[in-house]
């Protein structure tokens, strides 16, 4: 039987092992942190659920296949989130309206249960904790060193962020002028540093938005969303923001203390919103992104010509676009071309 390694346990990896789980193979994924999902991450505190990463998966594929797939097999505590998203200018001038009415869903329980559903539906063997330090092409066979120990494939999915991809690649030994292609096509992808902040106030004023977008990204903020907005995850009369400033804003602000950023966070925030009761949360959680979105892809072209060595990759930076969606879809597409190859 072959066997397959996918590195990285986020929707991408977790979607490539779907798609194989019929297949005749082994399938191992692995990651190196104790939860599956990557930017579909969810928290919880106080009988509260946010989104802290992703905030929703969009129904944008052409032929539907991702949104089929959501509403069938994973359909189970899917929700959606019906109020609209309104925009803002650099000046805070709020405006009605992006004209995007599809679907923006998540989980009754977080967005993190997409991880959750994807991994109990693909046939493979999920190791969480267990992250693949390096790796070596010897005699048509993959070798990995990972914590703990060693494993061979026969085929190499690489599903992290392009950064890491790119450091993967690097320190691999592998002799070939292939892998200083992909070394330098991984490491031009550009990505943007986030902050995502949790702000939660007792009391909400009802508004007509679910989120705002900064629309000419020249704001300290780029996103505001309402998680009461989404059924089942903030307590009847609470609000619960989740604030997200803008690329810029995070770098500069990236290693202050958390009460510093929540509180910069806060302050924009109240003066966006022209609320004042804002500026004074009842408590607060911050996480970081240091690789959260790409503003480009990959050099399709160098990526493909891997496939040839059985490697193959997967992720919102191979797709081109930094959605949940788009690295879902990349993954069963990555999947669907090595079931084609077996």
């Amino acid at each position: 039987m072959t066997s397959i390694a996918v590195v990285g346990a986020g929707v991408a990896g977790l979607a490539a092992a779907y798609a194989l789980r019929d297949a005749d193979a082994d399938v191992t994924v692995y990651e190196r942190r104790d939860t599956v999902g990557g930017r579909a991450a969810t928290h919880r505190r106080d009988e509260c659920v946010f989104d802290v990463g992703a905030n929703y998966v969009k129904e944008a594929d052409e032929d539907g296949r991702v949104s089929e797939l959501l509403t069938t097999e994973l359909a189970d505590g899917l929700v959606d989130t019906e109020e609209p998203v309104w925009t803002f200018n650099a000046d805070g001038e709020i405006s009605e309206g992006r004209g995007d009415d599809s679907p923006k869903w998540t989980y009754r329980e977080g967005l993190a249960t997409l991880g959750d559903r994807l991994a109990d539906a693909a046939d493979a063997e999920v190791r969480t904790g267990t992250e693949v330090e390096t790796f070596a092409r010897e005699d048509d066979e993959w070798w990995l060193r990972v914590r703990g120990g060693e494993a061979t494939a026969d085929r190499l999915v690489l599903t992290p962020p392009a950064p890491t991809t790119a450091y993967l690649l690097d320190r691999a030994d592998w002799d070939d002028p292939l892998c200083s292609d992909l070394v330098e096509t991984a490491s031009d992808v550009p990505y943007r540093t986030l902050l995502s902040v949790a702000l939660h106030y007792p009391d909400r004023t009802d508004l007509p938005y679910y989120a705002l977008v900064n629309a000419d990204k020249d704001h300290d903020l780029g996103w505001i969303s309402r998680e009461e907005c989404k059924p089942g995850h903030v307590p009847e009369g609470e609000s619960l923001l989740i604030v997200q400033p803008s690329p810029e804003w995070s770098r500069q602000h990236y290693d202050e203390p958390d009460d510093q950023i929540a509180i910069g966070a806060a302050d924009r925030t109240a003066e966006l919103l022209d609320d004042a009761d804002r500026y004074q949360f009842d408590w607060a959680e911050v996480v970081r992104w240091r690789d959260a979105l790409p503003d480009a892809g990959a050099d399709a072209d160098v990526l493909e010509r891997a496939a040839d060595q059985a490697l193959y990759f997967a992720g919102d930076w191979v797709a081109g676009e930094g959605r949940i969606h788009a690295a879902l879809r990349s993954g069963l597409e990555t999947g669907d071309e090595i079931r084609k190859s077996l």
